[in-house]
C-alpha cells in the first residue's frame, strides 16, 4: 500500500534542477525524491552544495549514476537517510554496482527500461528487487503491446518491487534515446506532463506500487504538488 508520494527533483535537460532547488525553501518542503541522472560530477558538487543551503531534511529515493564515488552514496545514506536506490540495467551498472554501490546492494532496484533482458532480472535477483517505471510498462506493455514485456507483472509477484518511477504518458508517441541499447526508440512516455490525464493511467497500477512513489517530471515543484493530489485521487488513499 503506497503510505507516500515523493515530488522528484528532475535535472535531464528540460528540467530547470536550480530552480527546483529554490523551490524546496518556498514550498515549505522537507523531503524529495533526487534524479541527478544527467549531472557530471563538478555539477554534482553543486547540486549537493545548494541542497545543503535547504532545509531540506530527507531523500528517501536517490536515481544513481554508474559514475558515481562511494561518498555520493555515504552523502546520501547519512545525511539524508536514503534507503532506496536504483540503477538501469546495463553493464556499466553492473560494474558499479560491485566495485562502488556493493555495500548498498540490498537496497538498489533495478528499473524496467524499454528492454527488458536476461541481465535486467539476474541483476534484480542480485539485488534489491525491481523499481517499477510504471509510465514504460504502460508504453511498451499496454500501449505498443509487447508480449515479453507483459510478463513482468508476474516477475512482481515473485520478487520485490522497492521504490517506484512515475513519469506522463501522451496520447502521441515521440522519438527517445534508448540508455540500454543506444537505440532511437519510438514511445509514448515522456518527462514532462502537459496534461493532468496524462498521469491517470496509473489507475491501473494501483497494486503494484510500492509503500513509497516517486515522480520523474520536469515540471516544478510546484505543478508537482497538484499531480500528487491528481494521484492521491487514483489511487485512493488519503493518508499521505
Amino acid at each position: 500500500m503506497v503510505e507516500k508520494i515523493l515530488l522528484g527533483l528532475t535535472t535531464t535537460p528540460g528540467s530547470d534542477w536550480q530552480e527546483k532547488i529554490k523551490e524546496i525553501d518556498r514550498l515549505g518542503l522537507k523531503e524529495v525524491a533526487l534524479f541527478p541522472t544527467y549531472l557530471r560530477p563538478d555539477e554534482r558538487r553543486e547540486l549537493y552544495y545548494k541542497l545543503e543551503q535547504t532545509k531540506l531534511e530527507s531523500i528517501p529515493h536517490v536515481h544513481l549514476r554508474d559514475d558515481m564515488e562511494k561518498w555520493e552514496l555515504e552523502l546520501f545514506w547519512d545525511r539524508y537517510g536514503t534507503r532506496l536506490f536504483n540503477v538501469h540495467a546495463r553493464a556499466t551498472d553492473e560494474t558499479f554496482i560491485k566495485e562502488v554501490a556493493k555495500d548498498y546492494q540490498e537496497n538498489i532496484f533495478i528499473e524496467n527500461g524499454a528492454v527488458l533482458n536476461d541481465k535486467f532480472f539476474e541483476l534484480a535477483k542480485k539485488c534489491g528487487g525491481f523499481c517499477f517505471d510504471v509510465s514504460h510498462y504502460h508504453d511498451f506493455a499496454e500501449i505498443q503491446g509487447d508480449g515479453n514485456y507483459k510478463k513482468l507483472l508476474d516477475h512482481f509477484k515473485k520478487g520485490k518491487v522497492g521504490c517506484c518511477h512515475i513519469s506522463a504518458v501522451a496520447k502521441k508517441s515521440g522519438a527517445f534515446m534508448d540508455l540500454i541499447t543506444g537505440r532511437s526508440l519510438k514511445g509514448y512516455s515522456f518527462h514532462c506532463l502537459n496534461k493532468p490525464e496524462e498521469i491517470d493511467y496509473v489507475e491501473n497500477y494501483v497494486d503494484y506500487l510500492p509503500e513509497i512513489v516517486s515522480i520523474e517530471l520536469e515540471n516544478s515543484l510546484e505543478e508537482q504538488l497538484e499531480i500528487v493530489e491528481r494521484l492521491k485521487e487514483i489511487i485512493s488513499y488519503d493518508s499521505f
